[in-house]
């Protein structure tokens, strides 16, 4: 069958090129129809629990969604006429801000004061410039003793001072909305700083973040993916010439290459953007991934036919043999490939899944041009390839004599490194800090690590509290216990700042009463604090009423924990604590669980480890059987599940021993690189068994044979492989940087592994029993058998 489809290929090789490229023509027509998304919820699937939870958050108060505007003076004091009035001048501009719905600044702080029976309500900061310095000095007083805004909007020693700006955001077209607020929020701080250069201004907020995902995914796509195809070229110039010492072949072979590449790329991106996949951060390294997978399946090939070439074959000769060689390890390291990353199908968040997916069909993409494009690229294009005499040795024949001469000693070395490697792996530690996604050059991290450290956390954790009626958050019973629940949060080491309805009623308490100090408490009337509430809110201007803390129906309250610096672990753990304490100390009141898209990443970081560990094992089982199947030997099925799960985990193994810490980018490598690990076991397996089956060699001779001839093209695609996922460290989004990482290391894991311990290994499994050779057969240096006895099937 593969004969009469290689002659095919051969004499038709124009037609073969026409219809490859009409392939791709049709699938590339669904490319203007690709889109980027920036809003980080797409990291969460639609019934995600905790999304769900976000999303009601949202609908009953105030949007979370904000901007912030950091402003830290030179000369260290926000309290002087000059910043205040700048402080002015930024709440004012801050409402010109795309879907703005409120602005809250200590210049326009509703500050409360009694005057006679009556409460007044205004601004904190009126007409700064004219401002005495009893007035101001009376302004800061009030800002660093006002729960609500000290450390949240006023640093303690008074030196740093926010801007935050909530949205409504339509949600129409979020690929343009969240870009706009963000361009308008920069040309703002651009404005500042250039009219004040005694002022530094920092943009910071979720919508910053939100439109930060669609930077680095613009900047992988830009700056990543040409340098990987530049890697790609330069390994793929340099292998030809040393294959061929031809130049002609270099431009014909990198050109063939370059152009399997290219089509396979489409080809995935088409389809993915018919099928409605958005390019995220994490799937806008999809072409990264399949340029490098797609190199492997053409270099198997073109390493066959220069080998067929140098004995001494035509052209055509080779192509046809080196399709017979390949096309059943080609083919079942395709279908491995493919399942490995279909297991990203089982990830609990959308992208990955559409990462997995868009791969996958780069793969078989891939698949499909190397053994009919390239073939036909072949014929149709100028190679010359000098003939080499044959001879025996080469480094291929070299290491495996050396592998077969110390394989006891290589299976216990190999073992024991593998064995003390992977014993770190418990010490890696989850940790999924959204902010942190981003490298520190970029400005929004370096916006979001000086508000941190100087103002306030950028993360939450939020509880919706809920009375048992409509109205119930007046009675005294209701405010009392959500107070002993604010002080219990405020003791929590992960918590800098609480914001707490009770603060509030204990404001507008103290009015009530003269402005006595020790009326600052809850009132103990629920008429009275009802009425002390209406008041209050009809006194509050446009865009800054309750509703960030209360609901329409006065049922429920927002009880928030601004967090300090936090792990995922440690967040996770403060929720526990909450739920548990919540429980236990105040069961009269309904607390939801921890809401905020920070418990929503870390949740998701955990789960994600659970689904992809179960998806990983249901890949890992079929890979097996496959393999089982096409090796035709169930022994050897089992056998290949040392190899093809060893590299991933003496891997993460190395990484708890270095960074220890793993987010929901590292949690899909296994079942990612279980795919590709796999090519490097089939390959070699598939080599041994067709030399010990079909010419009955030794199972030494089988080993020498399997390193000739797949040797040098397992060396050079690895190369690759870890030159192409190396380069993705570069990124600076660290789910992909991480992921590419780690990805190359486990790919130089499982080279070593095929080379230093499978080999061993089959020696000491299959013994080294040689069978009655039906002729003496020679290997030579490219590991072609002699001619005397040539390979069937």
């Amino acid at each position: 069958m593969i004969e009469r489809i290689s002659h095919f290929l051969v004499k038709f090789r124009l037609l073969v090129v026409f219809a490859s490229l009409l392939v791709v023509f049709l699938a590339a027509t669904g490319l203007p129809q690709t889109k980027f998304s920036s809003d980080y919820r797409i990291y969460f699937s639609d019934d995600n629990p905790h999304l769900k939870a976000f999303e009601d958050l949202q609908a009953t108060f105030t949007k979370s969604d904000n901007v912030m505007f950091v402003l830290a003076p030179q000369d260290g004091h926000i309290f002087t006429r000059e910043t205040l009035s700048i402080i002015e001048e930024l709440t004012e501009m801050s409402w010109q801000l795309p879907y703005s719905i409120r602005v809250d600044s200590i210049t326009n702080y509703q500050h409360t004061i009694a005057e006679d029976d009556d409460l007044l309500v205004d601004n904190l900061v009126t007409d700064a410039s004219n401002l005495s310095s009893s007035e101001i000095a009376y302004a800061k007083s009030v800002a660093l003793n006002e729960p609500s805004i000290a450390g949240r909007l006023i640093a303690a020693n008074a030196d740093v001072t926010g801007v935050n700006v909530s949205m409504e955001m339509p949600g129409l077209d979020p690929s343009k909305e969240t870009p706009e607020v963000a361009a308008a929020a920069y040309e703002i701080q651009a404005h500042l700083n250039q009219k004040y250069p005694d002022l530094t201004v920092y943009v910071t907020g979720q919508i910053i973040f939100d439109n930060a995902f669609k930077d680095a995914a613009m900047y992988d796509l830009s700056h990543i993916v040409p340098l990987a195809f530049l890697i790609a070229i330069t390994c793929i110039a340099i292998y030809m010439f040393a294959a061929s010492r031809s130049i002609i072949t270099v431009f014909s072979g990198s050109f063939s290459i370059i152009v399997v590449i290219i089509t396979s790329i489409l080809f995935a991106l088409g389809i993915s953007a018919w099928l409605g996949m958005d390019i995220t951060t994490a799937s806008a390294n999809a072409p990264t991934m399949i340029l490098t997978l797609a190199i492997a399946d053409s270099i198997h090939i073109l390493a066959s036919f220069f080998q067929q070439m140098q004995s001494g074959k035509t052209k055509a000769q080779a192509v046809i043999e080196s399709l017979r060689i390949n096309q059943q390890p080609v083919f079942l390291t395709s279908v491995t490939t493919v399942i490995g990353f279909l297991s990203l199908n089982f990830s609990d968040s959308p992208p990955f899944r559409d990462l997995g997916n868009i791969v996958a069909l780069g793969v078989i993409g891939a698949w499909g041009f190397s053994v009919l494009l390239l073939p036909a690229l072949i014929m149709l294009l100028p190679f010359r390839v000098q003939s080499r005499e044959h001879k025996e040795g080469g480094w291929t024949v070299t290491l495996s004599n050396w592998v077969i001469k110390h394989s006891k000693r290589l299976l216990i070395g190999t073992m024991v490194i593998m064995a003390g490697s992977i014993s770190f792996l418990p010490q890696n530690e989850l940790n999924d800090v959204w902010v942190e996604y981003f490298d520190e050059p970029m400005r929004q991290r370096q916006a979001a690590d000086f508000t941190r450290e100087r103002l306030t956390g950028l993360g939450y954790i939020s509880f919706i509290v809920e009375a048992e009626e409509e109205g119930g958050i007046n009675e005294p019973e209701y405010l009392a216990n959500l107070e002993k629940a604010a002080n219990w949060l405020k003791l929590q080491p992960e918590v800098q700042h609480v914001s707490t309805f009770t603060d509030v009623m204990k404001r507008l308490n103290k009015n009530m009463h003269g402005d006595d100090p020790s009326a600052y408490k809850l009132p103990d009337n629920a008429e009275l604090a009802s009425q002390y509430l209406l008041l209050y809110e009809m006194s509050l201007p446009y865009g800054l009423d309750l509703n960030n803390q209360v609901d329409i129906n006065k049922a429920k309250t927002r009880l928030t924990g601004y967090l300090a610096k936090t792990s995922t672990s440690e967040l996770l753990a403060l929720e526990e604590r909450a739920q548990s304490w919540f429980s236990e100390n105040i069961p009269s009141l309904k607390f939801s669980h921890g809401i905020s898209s920070d418990i929503m990443f870390a949740h998701i970081g955990q789960n994600n480890i659970r689904s992809m560990l179960q998806g990983t094992f249901i890949a890992l089982i079929i890979i097996s059987v496959v393999l089982a199947f096409s090796l035709r030997s169930a022994y050897y099925g089992f056998v290949s599940l040392l190899p093809n799960l060893l590299p991933a985990l003496v891997a993460f193994g190395v990484w708890g021993m270095t960074v220890a810490q793993i987010g929901i980018g590292l949690s899909v490598v296994f079942g990612m690189t279980l795919g590709i690990v796999v090519d490097y076991t089939v390959h070699f397996l598939s080599k041994f068994l067709r030399a010990k089956r079909e010419n009955q060699l030794s199972t030494e001779d089988a080993i020498r044979y399997a390193f000739s001839t797949v040797g040098v093209a397992l060396l050079v695609t690895t190369f690759i492989l870890f030159a192409n996922f190396a380069v993705l460290a570069i990124s600076n989004f660290s789910m992909n940087s991480d992921m590419g990482l780690m990805t190359a290391v486990t790919i130089v894991v499982a080279l070593l592994v095929d080379f230093f311990f499978l080999p061993p290994l089959l020696l000491f499994l299959v013994g080294s029993k040689r069978k009655k050779a039906k002729q003496d057969l020679t290997i030579d240096d490219q590991g072609i058998l002699d001619q005397r006895a040539p390979l069937n099937g």
